[in-house]
């Protein structure tokens, strides 16, 4: 009998020691992570962001509060443009410079008039092709005297007068100054002078004056103007 309550106490120690074995190799393969075999695989797996579909992955946002960045285009160069600087229209050519009435395109006279008293009037007539610009005042000298006519500033017109082939500009002639001043002289030849820009001579002409012409040297001539009026009126 006692045997045999021996065995039956030794036959339960094995039977404990074997159960308490596999529960603590239960337990460790839960620490462990292991799954028992044909368990069903439950995990979430992790988001890639590779771009596979049905990728969960959201790109990485900006921080908060860093300015967004823009491109500046170089110097020089010009947005959606190749670089280069847009090319200027090419000058357009000058226009040809109007030539000064000269002798060599343009003709002189000189007539009587009835008012004012004691003046002559002077008309320039340009009989070139093109048209041409009376500068100035002419150059008178009487008769070839050494000193050239005075010239009265008070004429000076606003622009210069442009004449167009055919197309006349005049100028007033006063013969006397203040009466008694100096003894007037008759004259018979008028040598008329033709300035440049620069108020040049470009070239004298020489016409014959009214008969009995008196002339003291002391009158004046006008600049050249458009019309007669303006010419006579001094």
């Amino acid at each position: 009998m006692r045997t045999n309550r021996i065995r039956t106490i030794a036959v339960a120690a094995t039977a404990l020691a074997a159960a308490l074995s596999l529960t603590a190799c239960g337990g460790e393969d839960k620490a462990m992570g292991t799954k028992p075999a044909g368990a069903a695989d439950t995990a979430t797996p992790a988001a890639t962001g590779t771009g596979s579909t049905g990728s969960t992955a959201q790109p990485d946002a900006p921080e908060a509060g860093t300015p967004e960045t823009q491109t500046v285009p170089a110097e020089g160069k010009h947005a959606g443009g190749n670089g280069k600087k847009p090319e200027t229209a090419p000058n357009e050519k000058a226009a040809p410079s109007i030539p000064a009435c000269t002798p060599k395109n343009s003709t002189v006279k000189v007539s009587s008039v009835s008012r004012p008293i004691n003046h002559l009037l002077l008309t320039v007539t340009n009989t070139g092709s093109t048209t041409c610009h009376a500068y100035y005042a002419p150059f008178l000298r009487f008769d070839g005297a050494q000193a050239v006519y005075p010239v009265l500033d008070d004429s000076k017109p606003q622009a210069v007068v442009t004449l167009s082939p055919g197309k006349k500009a005049y100028a007033g002639i006063a013969l006397l100054g203040e009466p008694g001043q100096n003894e007037p002289v008759k004259s018979t030849n008028l040598g008329v002078g033709m300035v440049d820009k620069n108020n040049q001579s470009k070239g004298e002409s020489t016409v014959k004056l009214p008969a009995e012409t008196y002339t003291d040297g002391l009158g004046f001539v006008t600049y050249w103007q458009s019309d007669v009026e303006n010419a006579l009126m001094y």
